[in-house]
């Protein structure tokens, strides 16, 4: 389980809030993970010359810290059914994420749970994520 010991399958149940420090570095090496190579993503310059203060995080990154997230609390036996994210404020570099989640429904060994991410800007992503945990791995 994650570092908060066995999680617990219970609506309303909050997970530990996770800080993610958002660096340049994870924004240009999640974009060339996923493929991303829109320039916004990792050449500041060309991001200004397009409106934005610097280069920021894309939402396949997002997506995938949304999902540490989740396995990192319920464990590694854990599996992400559904994840439906919608961005709000970007994530710039010197950035600090903060996730937060709440199980909102709970089904056997699936729980939905409703999660935010926020930086100093605001709310950067918001959405719920379906995970089954499997009998015995969560209480």
């Amino acid at each position: 389980m994650g570092s908060e010991g066995a999680a617990v399958l219970r609506v309303g149940a909050e997970l530990p809030p996770l800080q993610i420090p958002v660096t340049r570095t994870l924004i240009v090496a999640g974009a060339i993970a996923s493929r991303d190579y829109q320039d916004v993503h990792h050449d500041a310059e060309l991001a200004r010359q397009k409106g934005s203060p610097d280069v920021f995080m894309n939402i396949l990154t997002t997506n995938g810290l949304v999902g540490r997230y989740i396995t990192d609390h319920f464990g590694p036996a854990a599996v992400l059914r559904k994840v439906a994210i919608r961005l709000g404020a970007p994530n710039y570099p010197g950035d600090t994420m903060v996730l937060t989640g709440r199980i909102e429904e709970v089904d056997g060994d699936t729980a939905t749970v409703r999660v935010v991410g926020a930086n100093g800007s605001g709310r950067h992503v918001t959405g719920t994520v379906t995970v089954t945990v499997p009998a015995g791995d969560a209480s």
